[in-house]
């Protein structure tokens, strides 16, 4: 059984969620993520995807079969440009994410505390806020929780649909990704974590040689 019939609101492929979400203002665009979001999905989207999904929901790839992440980059949610490739020689746990999205909020305390405990090991969080067509909304979200990385502002989720299909891309917010330091997509969880499930994606990542 595919992962498009195993979770029938999630859009059945990328071009029709690419048509949705880039020609679909705000509310609407949330409304589509928001309903992609929490049932997770196993499948990064037709061709040989080389992943394995965990007990634990959570997707790892063997370094030998792990693809690149696309180009991230633009404008952050305090109007400064970034580019996550530059993270490259770090582990980077790239976090999608919408202000709107209750998941995302409960999870957000993790991400700071694991943020805040391994950036010093050399592990960069990034988030990518999308859905958002109020900058102002993200960052209140920021305030709020105290978010001290840097977040990609894309309102538009552009960036979130270049990700490609048979690779593990992010298929529901909360998404998160951990990138190895090669900038090659290592791992995936399509649902809010806690610390412990945070913790259990990076480690493996951040012990390779």
């Amino acid at each position: 059984m595919s992962a498009a019939s195993r979770a029938p609101l999630r859009p059945t492929n990328w071009t029709s969620s690419r048509r949705v979400a880039l020609t679909s203002a705000g509310a609407a665009v949330a409304a589509l993520l928001v309903s992609a979001c929490s049932s997770g999905g196993v499948s990064g989207g037709g061709g040989d995807t080389n992943f394995i999904m965990g007990k634990n929901g959570i997707s790892t790839v063997a370094k030998d079969k792990r693809h690149p992440a696309p180009d991230l980059s633009g404008k952050t949610i305090d109007d400064k440009q970034l580019a996550v490739s530059s993270f490259k020689g770090k582990v980077v746990v790239l976090n999608v994410w919408g202000s709107w999205c209750a998941p995302c909020r409960a999870e957000a305390p993790n991400f700071e505390k694991v943020h805040n405990d391994l950036k010093s090991k050399g592990v960069q969080f990034v988030g990518l806020n999308v859905a958002d067509p109020q900058v102002n909304n993200a960052r209140a979200f920021e305030k709020e929780f105290g978010v001290t990385y840097p977040s990609l502002y894309d309102p538009s989720s552009k960036l979130m649909l270049r990700f490609g299909k048979g690779t593990l891309n992010p298929q529901a917010i909360p998404s998160t990704l951990v990138l190895d330091r090669d900038g090659k997509i290592a791992a995936r969880s399509l649902a809010a974590l806690s610390e412990e499930k945070l913790r259990s994606m990076i480690t493996p990542v951040l012990a390779e040689k």
